[in-house]
């Protein structure tokens, strides 16, 4: 039995929704398929409802022809995972293949398990502390720590919760959080110890790919004191592991309200100043595009023209557009905790992206307006 996504089992599911699905909706990326929609697990209380809610979403998101699956250990104190967990051993007795889908899940945050003790700090050090997985020194901005013997703890715990023997795509979450507290310089040797972590683990087939989650890091004007450069990251991952490195994915927001990701050129490469999409493209990383809806913020009151521009039901479904047909956006993910959202969002793949034309006509519109 495969223990993670391939390229056979990802074309395979592809292919189920021919007809169903609009061309455009699936996307080749390092000999992955992926569905140009994804499913976040982020919001929510952590409680059992909640957990079956999330547990249904995935599911029926795998059904329903999106076939990429977002967590993080910390969502909902590790319950998120689990919910996926849950939805995979519902998806494997109908039939739906491991290979099929593509898990990713991300760490470098402290999370407790499964709610809040009563005492965080007696917790962190009975479970982290005393048994040396990290030291006081290793946490940045008090909550915050990537270094290889956390990691490690934080991936195999990981994969317990979601039940699989391999991750396809392992972040390091938020990691500019730590240029808060650290130099530049000890920033880039802690990435450089964690990406060389990361591609153990790949030899180690617990992750496929590895990457970086970010909020702030790449949209940010490169003067900021937590701006990253997605060259500088690359170069560290070729310094590793040579040409082959694993370093090939990037989430970051991008939606109607944040679209840095296309507009702002804060990005060296061979010195000439690039948006992060353009770098991206260069050095062949895929970006994924988390808070596509913004919570549902960007789905609300739309100017006109966006209407006009690409049609569709509501602005919920334009707003998803927008990120989907962003020529350099791999998935866009949203948040869904119940079928219902699954269903709505799920409208969608029978919808073409928009073509470049009329995704630059919105924009030049946009800019106009």
């Amino acid at each position: 039995m495969t223990k993670s996504a391939t390229k056979d089992g990802t074309t395979r599911y592809a292919q189920k929704f021919a007809g169903r699905a609009a061309n455009g909706h699936f996307r080749e990326a390092h000999r992955l398929v992926l569905s140009s929609i994804g499913i976040g697990t982020y919001l929510g209380q952590p409680d059992t409802r909640t957990d079956e809610g999330y547990a249904a979403a995935v599911a029926a998101a795998v059904e329903s022809g999106i076939n990429v699956i977002d967590a993080a250990i910390n969502y909902r104190f590790q319950r998120s995972e689990r919910s996926i967990g849950a939805a995979i051993q519902q998806l494997a007795a109908k039939g739906l293949a491991r290979e099929e889908f593509v898990i990713c899940t991300k760490g470098g945050y402290l999370t407790p398990d499964g709610s809040m003790p009563a005492d965080p700090n007696e917790y962190f050090f009975r479970e982290y502390i005393q048994p040396g997985v990290f030291t006081a020194k290793d946490i940045a901005a008090g909550s915050h720590c990537m270094t290889p013997k956390f990691l490690k703890n934080q991936l195999g715990r990981s994969l317990k919760n979601l039940g699989v023997e391999c991750v396809d795509i392992y972040y390091l979450h938020n990691p500019e959080s730590q240029l808060s507290e650290v130099s530049k310089e000890d920033f880039l040797n802690r990435v450089r110890e964690a990406f060389t972590f990361l591609e153990s683990a790949v030899e180690a087939e617990e992750i496929q790919y590895y990457g970086m989650a970010t909020w702030n890091g790449f949209r940010q004007d490169a003067r900021a004191r937590d701006a990253m450069q997605l060259g500088e990251m690359v170069q560290i991952a070729q310094e590793i592991a040579g040409g082959l490195h694993h370093f090939r994915f990037v989430q970051l927001p991008f939606n109607l309200g944040m679209t840095e990701a296309l507009t702002l050129g804060n990005q060296s490469l061979k010195g000439r100043d690039r948006t992060i999409m353009e770098a991206a493209s260069e050095l062949d990383i895929t970006l994924i595009a988390s808070a596509s809806l913004l919570q549902g913020q960007v789905a609300r009151n739309l100017p006109g023209f966006v209407a006009e521009a690409l049609g569709l039901e509501n602005d919920a479904e334009r707003a998803l557009q927008f990120v989907r047909s962003s020529p350099g956006i791999t998935t866009a993910l949203v948040g869904m905790s119940r079928v219902e959202h699954v269903k709505a969002n799920a409208r969608l793949l029978r919808v073409a992206p928009a073509t470049v034309d009329e995704f630059t006509k919105l924009f030049s519109r946009g800019e106009g307006a």
